[in-house]
């Protein structure tokens, strides 16, 4: 996804959730900050793919205070919010036959996200309000369609504390009779999952696990490893998860291959892109 002008503010606003999730010295966050403007200047142009540009700034500030995962705390917060909701959603769920509840369920999970939100949202709340929310942008029959035509599916993970709601969708798909593989980030970036954040919810039993290579925002596909290049090119199936990776998927090319993105558009930009309302859960196949 190319950026929008609201971008460069939402840019910014990470930089200083992340600064001061990442150190305490206010000179250095002063040093960092103006090599962060530095760097939108140079790179925040008509054209440039917000994922990247994302990336290249936690990753900055990551390198300069020394601090490899600020978010630390924030992903166990992540996981306690998880905890708290599940058994609200396994609830909703227990009547529930067909696939589509189990998709909203995933998707209701990627409101666990203090990137795209901000570090002093409620996403319990959030959670409860949209439980009776509908589908935007509805292609589960589509989804439907592709899972029973394959024998594999890459599932691309987003946040901690969100990756216990995909449980409950992959556990759906065994009745389709696919092998799931789930992909997180082989490093920290803001609170997205990694392998110990998988295993540490059992994801491990229902599902291969393996990473990007990388600790990208979303998938870019330049950055990834050439094993996890690979696989995105030889996947039957591909279900998304989260804005990062809606971002990085809508610029790569791939051909007629399945690819589902399942989130909720928590911000104008994105909303815009799918040309829905702000706030708005979604599961869209790409080259519909």
């Amino acid at each position: 996804m190319k950026v929008y002008y609201e971008c460069a503010p939402c840019f910014l606003r990470q930089a200083q959730e992340a600064l001061d999730l990442a150190a305490d010295d206010e000179n250095l966050k002063i040093e960092i900050m103006a090599e962060v403007t530095t760097l939108l200047g140079q790179e925040f142009q008509e054209g440039a793919v917000s994922n990247v540009i994302g990336t290249s700034i936690h990753r900055l500030i990551k390198e300069k205070t020394g601090n490899e995962d600020p978010y630390l705390h924030i992903k166990g917060k992540c996981n306690e919010i998880a905890a708290e909701f599940l058994p609200k959603l396994s609830e909703f769920l227990q009547d529930e036959e067909g696939l589509e509840m189990f998709v909203k369920a995933a998707i209701i999970g990627n409101l666990i996200d203090f990137g795209a939100l901000g570090v002093n949202c409620d996403p319990l709340n959030l959670m409860m309000d949209n439980l009776n929310a509908p589908l935007v942008i509805n292609h589960t029959n589509e989804l439907e369609k592709s899972l029973k035509s394959v024998k594999s599916v890459l599932y691309l993970a987003d946040n901690t504390g969100e990756i216990v709601f995909d449980k409950l969708l992959i556990k759906k798909m065994e009745e389709y009779d696919v092998e799931v593989t789930v992909a997180v980030k082989e490093n920290p970036i803001l609170n997205d999952a990694c392998l110990e954040d998988a295993y540490q919810i059992g994801l491990d039993g229902m599902a291969k696990l393996v990473t990007t290579g990388t600790d990208s925002i979303g998938v870019i596909y330049e950055q990834v490893s050439s094993e996890f290049r690979h696989m995105l090119d030889n996947a039957e199936l591909i279900i998304s998860k989260g804005l990062g990776n809606y971002e990085g998927l809508t610029e790569i090319d791939f051909g007629k291959k399945p690819v589902f993105c399942l989130l909720n558009t928590k911000c104008g930009p994105t909303s815009r892109d799918l040309g829905v309302a702000e706030g708005s859960n979604v599961i869209v196949k790409l080259n519909y």
